[in-house]
Protein backbone atom coordinates (compact mmCIF):
# COMPACT_ATOMS: atom_id res chain seq x y z
CA UNK A 1 0.00 0.00 0.00
CA UNK A 2 1.22 3.81 -0.17
CA UNK A 3 1.94 5.62 2.51
CA UNK A 4 -1.84 7.58 2.08
CA UNK A 5 -3.01 4.09 2.46
CA UNK A 6 -1.66 2.87 5.12
CA UNK A 7 -2.89 6.49 6.96
CA UNK A 8 -6.27 5.72 5.75
CA UNK A 9 -6.11 1.84 7.59
CA UNK A 10 -5.18 2.98 10.52
CA UNK A 11 -7.13 5.91 11.09
CA UNK A 12 -9.87 3.31 10.55
CA UNK A 13 -8.19 0.73 13.05
CA UNK A 14 -8.57 4.06 15.49
CA UNK A 15 -11.80 4.77 14.11
CA UNK A 16 -13.24 1.51 14.74
CA UNK A 17 -11.30 0.83 18.15
CA UNK A 18 -9.81 -1.80 16.98
CA UNK A 19 -6.94 -2.85 19.95
CA UNK A 20 -5.31 -5.30 17.09
CA UNK A 21 -1.39 -5.27 17.29
CA UNK A 22 -0.04 -3.93 13.80
CA UNK A 23 3.22 -3.97 11.96
CA UNK A 24 4.24 -1.86 9.82
CA UNK A 25 6.76 -3.00 7.06
CA UNK A 26 8.82 -0.80 4.60
CA UNK A 27 12.04 0.31 3.56
CA UNK A 28 13.98 3.00 5.49
CA UNK A 29 13.51 6.19 5.00
CA UNK A 30 9.47 6.20 3.70
CA UNK A 31 8.26 7.67 7.08
CA UNK A 32 6.94 4.97 8.98
CA UNK A 33 7.54 6.59 12.52
CA UNK A 34 6.15 10.01 10.48
CA UNK A 35 3.13 8.44 9.65
CA UNK A 36 2.18 6.91 12.74
CA UNK A 37 3.03 10.61 14.86
CA UNK A 38 0.92 12.43 12.57
CA UNK A 39 -1.84 10.13 13.04
CA UNK A 40 -1.65 10.46 16.80
CA UNK A 41 -1.20 14.49 16.43
CA UNK A 42 -4.52 14.00 14.32
CA UNK A 43 -6.63 12.02 16.52
CA UNK A 44 -5.58 14.25 19.67
CA UNK A 45 -4.55 11.19 21.34
CA UNK A 46 -0.90 10.46 23.30
CA UNK A 47 2.08 8.77 21.31
CA UNK A 48 5.17 6.86 22.96
CA UNK A 49 7.76 5.57 21.02
CA UNK A 50 9.71 3.15 22.13
CA UNK A 51 13.56 2.00 20.28
CA UNK A 52 13.24 -1.55 21.02
CA UNK A 53 16.77 -2.22 19.64
CA UNK A 54 17.99 0.29 22.33
CA UNK A 55 16.95 -1.51 24.47
CA UNK A 56 17.80 -4.03 26.57
CA UNK A 57 15.06 -6.71 28.77
CA UNK A 58 15.62 -4.85 31.94
CA UNK A 59 14.96 -1.01 30.50
CA UNK A 60 11.58 -3.02 29.09
CA UNK A 61 10.70 -5.04 32.14
CA UNK A 62 11.64 -2.80 34.38
CA UNK A 63 14.57 -3.51 37.72
CA UNK A 64 14.11 -5.91 40.29
CA UNK A 65 13.70 -4.04 43.78
CA UNK A 66 13.26 -6.13 47.01
CA UNK A 67 10.26 -5.52 49.51
CA UNK A 68 9.42 -7.92 52.32
CA UNK A 69 11.38 -10.40 50.51
CA UNK A 70 10.33 -10.23 47.84
CA UNK A 71 11.35 -9.25 44.47
CA UNK A 72 9.03 -6.66 42.82
CA UNK A 73 9.38 -5.49 39.58
CA UNK A 74 9.48 -1.60 39.10
CA UNK A 75 8.15 -0.26 35.20
CA UNK A 76 10.45 2.22 33.21
CA UNK A 77 8.56 5.60 33.40
CA UNK A 78 8.51 5.71 29.23
CA UNK A 79 5.43 3.15 29.43
CA UNK A 80 1.74 5.00 29.64
CA UNK A 81 -0.04 4.57 32.69
CA UNK A 82 -3.40 6.04 31.52
CA UNK A 83 -5.47 8.43 28.83
CA UNK A 84 -5.57 6.66 25.38
CA UNK A 85 -2.78 7.01 22.76
CA UNK A 86 -0.09 4.64 20.33
CA UNK A 87 2.48 2.64 21.72
CA UNK A 88 4.83 2.32 18.92
CA UNK A 89 7.44 -0.25 19.10
CA UNK A 90 10.16 1.25 16.56
CA UNK A 91 12.76 -1.47 14.78
CA UNK A 92 11.26 -4.02 16.34
CA UNK A 93 13.11 -6.87 14.01
CA UNK A 94 16.14 -5.36 14.37
CA UNK A 95 15.98 -6.00 18.72
CA UNK A 96 17.64 -8.84 19.30
CA UNK A 97 15.72 -12.29 20.33
CA UNK A 98 15.67 -11.97 23.72
CA UNK A 99 14.45 -8.02 23.53
CA UNK A 100 11.74 -9.39 20.88
CA UNK A 101 10.70 -12.15 23.53
CA UNK A 102 9.94 -9.65 26.43
CA UNK A 103 7.80 -7.75 23.31
CA UNK A 104 6.29 -10.34 22.72
CA UNK A 105 5.12 -10.98 26.36
CA UNK A 106 4.17 -6.67 25.95
CA UNK A 107 1.94 -7.83 22.83
CA UNK A 108 -0.22 -10.96 23.84
CA UNK A 109 -0.48 -9.85 27.37
CA UNK A 110 -0.50 -6.38 27.26
CA UNK A 111 1.78 -6.32 30.26
CA UNK A 112 5.23 -7.10 31.04
CA UNK A 113 6.32 -7.53 34.68
CA UNK A 114 3.75 -5.63 37.07
CA UNK A 115 3.22 -3.40 34.33
CA UNK A 116 0.38 -3.47 32.11
CA UNK A 117 -0.98 -0.93 28.77
CA UNK A 118 -4.02 0.62 29.07
CA UNK A 119 -7.33 0.20 27.76
CA UNK A 120 -7.16 2.89 25.25
CA UNK A 121 -3.84 2.36 24.05
CA UNK A 122 -2.73 0.72 20.73
CA UNK A 123 0.34 -1.63 20.17
CA UNK A 124 1.85 -0.78 16.88
CA UNK A 125 4.89 -1.73 15.40
CA UNK A 126 7.38 -0.85 12.65
CA UNK A 127 9.88 -3.35 10.71
CA UNK A 128 12.72 -3.24 8.12
CA UNK A 129 13.09 -5.55 5.41
CA UNK A 130 16.16 -7.89 4.93
CA UNK A 131 15.98 -6.89 1.38
CA UNK A 132 17.19 -3.52 2.16
CA UNK A 133 19.90 -4.79 4.23
CA UNK A 134 18.74 -3.23 7.54
CA UNK A 135 21.00 -5.12 10.51
CA UNK A 136 17.48 -7.41 11.35
CA UNK A 137 16.65 -10.43 13.21
CA UNK A 138 13.83 -12.94 12.38
CA UNK A 139 10.83 -12.31 14.21
CA UNK A 140 9.88 -15.46 15.84
CA UNK A 141 6.72 -17.10 13.92
CA UNK A 142 4.74 -16.89 17.63
CA UNK A 143 5.30 -13.24 17.83
CA UNK A 144 4.67 -12.41 13.81
CA UNK A 145 1.11 -14.29 14.45
CA UNK A 146 0.26 -11.68 16.89
CA UNK A 147 0.60 -8.86 14.31
CA UNK A 148 -1.27 -7.56 11.24
CA UNK A 149 1.01 -6.84 8.45
CA UNK A 150 0.89 -4.15 6.71
CA UNK A 151 3.35 -3.37 4.02
CA UNK A 152 4.32 0.00 2.95
CA UNK A 153 6.13 1.03 -0.52
CA UNK A 154 6.95 5.18 -1.13
CA UNK A 155 4.43 6.43 -3.49
CA UNK A 156 5.36 10.20 -5.35
CA UNK A 157 1.61 11.11 -4.87
CA UNK A 158 1.50 10.37 -1.05
CA UNK A 159 5.03 11.99 -0.84
CA UNK A 160 3.30 15.14 -2.33
CA UNK A 161 0.53 15.80 -0.31
CA UNK A 162 2.50 15.58 2.39
CA UNK A 163 5.25 18.52 1.14
CA UNK A 164 2.47 20.58 -0.43
CA UNK A 165 0.74 21.09 3.24
CA UNK A 166 4.57 21.10 4.86
CA UNK A 167 6.11 24.06 2.92
CA UNK A 168 8.96 22.03 1.29
CA UNK A 169 10.51 23.87 -1.41
CA UNK A 170 8.68 23.59 -4.40
CA UNK A 171 11.92 23.04 -6.78
CA UNK A 172 12.51 19.52 -4.83
CA UNK A 173 8.88 18.57 -5.32
CA UNK A 174 9.12 19.43 -9.45
CA UNK A 175 12.30 17.88 -9.62
CA UNK A 176 10.59 14.50 -7.61
CA UNK A 177 7.47 14.96 -10.05
CA UNK A 178 10.32 14.98 -13.28
CA UNK A 179 12.14 11.98 -11.99
CA UNK A 180 10.26 10.14 -9.28
CA UNK A 181 12.75 6.67 -9.69
CA UNK A 182 14.66 9.34 -7.54
CA UNK A 183 11.81 9.20 -4.46
CA UNK A 184 13.37 6.33 -3.29
CA UNK A 185 16.74 5.20 -4.23
CA UNK A 186 18.73 2.81 -1.58
CA UNK A 187 22.20 2.71 -2.41
CA UNK A 188 23.85 0.25 0.26
CA UNK A 189 27.40 1.38 -0.90
CA UNK A 190 26.97 4.93 0.40
CA UNK A 191 25.75 6.61 3.59
CA UNK A 192 23.23 9.04 1.74
CA UNK A 193 20.85 8.20 -0.95
CA UNK A 194 17.62 9.53 -1.76
CA UNK A 195 14.29 9.06 0.28
CA UNK A 196 11.22 10.69 1.39
CA UNK A 197 13.04 11.70 4.75
CA UNK A 198 15.94 12.46 3.07
CA UNK A 199 14.49 14.65 0.77
CA UNK A 200 13.01 16.95 3.49
CA UNK A 201 16.24 17.30 4.83
CA UNK A 202 17.51 18.39 1.35
CA UNK A 203 14.91 20.65 1.19
CA UNK A 204 16.11 22.34 4.25
CA UNK A 205 19.76 22.26 2.72
CA UNK A 206 18.64 23.47 -0.05
CA UNK A 207 16.75 26.76 1.38
CA UNK A 208 19.55 27.24 3.05
CA UNK A 209 21.82 27.72 -0.19
CA UNK A 210 23.75 24.08 1.27
CA UNK A 211 25.05 21.32 -0.57
CA UNK A 212 21.98 18.33 -1.07
CA UNK A 213 24.02 15.85 -1.68
CA UNK A 214 25.24 15.01 2.64
CA UNK A 215 21.69 14.34 2.17
CA UNK A 216 20.86 11.94 -1.09
CA UNK A 217 24.13 11.75 -2.00
CA UNK A 218 26.29 12.42 -5.21
CA UNK A 219 24.16 11.26 -7.68
CA UNK A 220 20.87 12.90 -7.13
CA UNK A 221 22.45 16.43 -5.80
CA UNK A 222 24.05 16.24 -9.70
CA UNK A 223 20.67 15.61 -11.23
CA UNK A 224 18.84 18.18 -8.87
CA UNK A 225 21.46 20.80 -9.79
CA UNK A 226 21.00 20.01 -13.10
CA UNK A 227 17.14 20.63 -12.64
CA UNK A 228 17.94 23.98 -11.59
CA UNK A 229 19.00 25.23 -14.76
CA UNK A 230 15.34 25.32 -16.44
CA UNK A 231 14.27 27.90 -13.64
CA UNK A 232 16.39 30.36 -15.97
CA UNK A 233 13.82 30.09 -19.23
CA UNK A 234 10.69 29.66 -16.67
CA UNK A 235 7.93 31.66 -17.82
CA UNK A 236 6.70 34.85 -15.61
CA UNK A 237 4.32 32.90 -13.36
CA UNK A 238 3.87 36.20 -11.49
CA UNK A 239 1.55 37.41 -14.30
CA UNK A 240 -0.26 34.59 -15.15
CA UNK A 241 -1.40 34.71 -11.09
CA UNK A 242 -2.14 37.98 -11.64
CA UNK A 243 -4.31 36.70 -14.73
CA UNK A 244 -1.82 38.69 -17.36
CA UNK A 245 -0.45 35.53 -18.58
CA UNK A 246 -3.27 35.47 -21.76
CA UNK A 247 0.13 36.19 -24.32
CA UNK A 248 2.39 32.91 -22.23
CA UNK A 249 2.65 29.52 -24.09
CA UNK A 250 2.77 26.86 -21.83
CA UNK A 251 6.77 25.07 -22.50
CA UNK A 252 7.49 22.78 -24.76
CA UNK A 253 10.22 20.91 -22.66
CA UNK A 254 8.77 18.21 -20.24
CA UNK A 255 11.36 19.26 -17.20
CA UNK A 256 10.22 22.69 -17.72
CA UNK A 257 6.14 21.74 -17.84
CA UNK A 258 6.77 20.44 -14.61
CA UNK A 259 8.25 22.92 -12.65
CA UNK A 260 5.71 25.59 -14.04
CA UNK A 261 2.51 23.29 -12.81
CA UNK A 262 4.53 22.62 -9.44
CA UNK A 263 5.07 26.46 -9.19
CA UNK A 264 1.77 27.72 -10.39
CA UNK A 265 0.10 25.68 -7.57
CA UNK A 266 2.51 26.54 -4.21
CA UNK A 267 2.55 30.01 -5.36
CA UNK A 268 -1.23 30.47 -5.52
CA UNK A 269 -1.49 32.58 -2.32
CA UNK A 270 -5.44 32.74 -2.77
CA UNK A 271 -8.61 31.55 -5.14
CA UNK A 272 -8.39 34.29 -7.22
CA UNK A 273 -4.68 33.70 -8.33
CA UNK A 274 -5.47 29.63 -8.53
CA UNK A 275 -8.35 30.41 -10.63
CA UNK A 276 -6.10 32.51 -12.79
CA UNK A 277 -3.20 29.88 -12.64
CA UNK A 278 -6.33 27.05 -13.56
CA UNK A 279 -7.56 29.19 -16.16
CA UNK A 280 -4.58 30.02 -18.03
CA UNK A 281 -3.39 26.39 -18.07
CA UNK A 282 -6.54 25.26 -18.97
CA UNK A 283 -6.11 27.07 -22.04
CA UNK A 284 -2.74 26.19 -23.00
CA UNK A 285 -2.12 23.08 -21.84
CA UNK A 286 -3.12 19.49 -22.52
CA UNK A 287 -6.12 17.88 -20.47
CA UNK A 288 -3.18 15.46 -18.29
CA UNK A 289 -1.02 18.35 -17.69
CA UNK A 290 -3.99 20.71 -16.36
CA UNK A 291 -5.37 17.36 -14.48
CA UNK A 292 -1.26 17.25 -12.40
CA UNK A 293 -2.02 20.73 -11.70
CA UNK A 294 -5.23 20.66 -10.88
CA UNK A 295 -4.34 17.86 -7.85
CA UNK A 296 -1.75 19.94 -6.61
CA UNK A 297 -3.20 23.56 -6.50
CA UNK A 298 -6.52 21.78 -4.37
CA UNK A 299 -4.28 20.14 -1.96
CA UNK A 300 -2.11 23.40 -1.49
CA UNK A 301 -5.21 25.71 -1.54
CA UNK A 302 -7.02 23.54 0.87
CA UNK A 303 -3.98 23.96 2.74
CA UNK A 304 -4.51 27.47 3.11
CA UNK A 305 -8.45 26.84 4.15
CA UNK A 306 -8.89 28.66 0.04
CA UNK A 307 -10.76 25.54 -1.47
CA UNK A 308 -13.99 26.61 -0.34
CA UNK A 309 -13.50 30.31 -2.06
CA UNK A 310 -12.17 28.67 -5.61
CA UNK A 311 -15.08 26.31 -5.53
CA UNK A 312 -17.23 29.35 -5.37
CA UNK A 313 -15.39 30.86 -8.14
CA UNK A 314 -15.52 28.32 -10.25
CA UNK A 315 -19.25 27.80 -10.42
CA UNK A 316 -19.04 30.57 -12.01
CA UNK A 317 -17.04 29.35 -14.90
CA UNK A 318 -19.30 26.78 -17.54
CA UNK A 319 -16.14 26.28 -19.06
CA UNK A 320 -14.04 25.67 -16.15
CA UNK A 321 -17.17 23.16 -14.59
CA UNK A 322 -17.16 21.15 -17.76
CA UNK A 323 -13.20 20.22 -16.92
CA UNK A 324 -13.99 19.03 -13.55
CA UNK A 325 -16.55 17.08 -14.85
CA UNK A 326 -14.17 14.93 -16.61
CA UNK A 327 -12.07 15.09 -13.30
CA UNK A 328 -14.96 14.69 -10.82
CA UNK A 329 -12.88 12.96 -8.10
CA UNK A 330 -10.16 16.47 -8.13
CA UNK A 331 -12.04 18.15 -5.91
CA UNK A 332 -12.64 15.64 -2.92
CA UNK A 333 -8.62 15.04 -2.71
Amino acid sequence: MTPADLQTYLIQLIANQLHISTTIWGAPGIGKSSIVAQIACQQDIDFVDVRLSQLAPTDLRGLPVAEDGISKWYPPEFLPRQGKGILFLDELNMAPPAMQGMAQQLILDRRVGSYEVPDGWYIWAACNRKEDRAAVFDMPAPLANRFLHLHVEPDLESFKAYALTAAIHEQIIAFLSFRSTLLHKLDPQNAAWPSPRSWEMAARLHEAKLNIATAVGEGAAAEFASYLKVYENLPDIAQILDGKGQKIAFPQEPSVRYAVTIGLAIRAENATQGYNAFTWLSQMATPEWVQLFAVDLFRSLRARGQMGALAQIIQKDERLQDFLKDFQGLVSM
